[in-house]
């Protein structure tokens, strides 16, 4: 079981400003406020791993989460969840990006999108899911959080849900928020996505679809 969680809000995120990979952009009070609140929620759920984006928004995000629990929880970076690297994109005000040119690709063919002296969101798309893949291969029929950023967290369910990259728009992933997703031996499962609020119960064995849509 994989617990894609997206870092808590930035003061970037609350201007409308891509931060990309600059250094320097921490949690802002609600951002806080929203890792203890998920950090209560997830205080009864066994955690085996806590693999985070290296930059400080997650590296923050992933403490509060490990913060308080009965036992410590095993923690490492892994740059392949980093953010996706917007090149010259990064640092801009996001109303002003929206004039560009290429904005409009984004919204509609992310996979022909190359951003200007950065990367493709098809590449950061194929290191997330191996990131995430691998961890499950690491942690067998065990729980593993995922502390990353918003597109990373979108292309990963969009690799579970199996549908094309270009729907990747169709996702809407909150600062703060929770996805599910169970990996089994046929296809990965997903169980949730966007959460901010409620009860999370979990099941360490993966969860397969039957006939009919199972029992509920």
């Amino acid at each position: 079981m994989v617990l894609l969680v997206r870092h808590g809000r930035t003061l970037a995120n609350a201007r409308g400003v891509l931060a990309g990979r600059m250094p320097g952009v921490d949690l802002d009070g609600t951002g806080r406020r929203q890792v203890r609140s998920l950090a209560a929620r997830l205080r009864e759920v066994p955690l085996d791993e806590i693999v985070h984006s290296p930059l400080e928004r997650c590296v923050q995000t992933a403490a509060g989460l490990a913060d308080g629990r009965g036992a410590p929880v095993p923690m490492r970076a892994d740059p392949r969840l980093l953010e996706c690297d917007y090149g010259s994109w990064a640092g801009r005000a996001l109303s002003e990006l929206a004039r560009e040119p290429l904005w409009a690709t984004i919204q509609a063919q992310p996979s022909a999108v190359v951003f200007p002296g950065g990367e493709s969101m098809v590449e950061m798309s194929a290191r997330g899911v191996a990131a995430v893949r691998e961890a499950v291969d690491l942690n067998p029929g065990g729980v593993v959080a995922v502390v990353t950023h918003g597109d990373v967290i979108k292309a990963i369910l969009s690799d579970a849900l199996g549908q094309p990259f270009d729907s990747f728009q169709r996702i809407a992933v909150a600062p703060g928020s929770l996805s599910l997703v169970a990996y089994g031996a046929e296809r990965p499962v997903v169980l949730g996505m966007n959460l901010t609020g409620g009860r999370i119960r979990i099941r360490r064995e993966p969860a397969e679809p039957t006939v009919g849509g199972g029992a509920g």
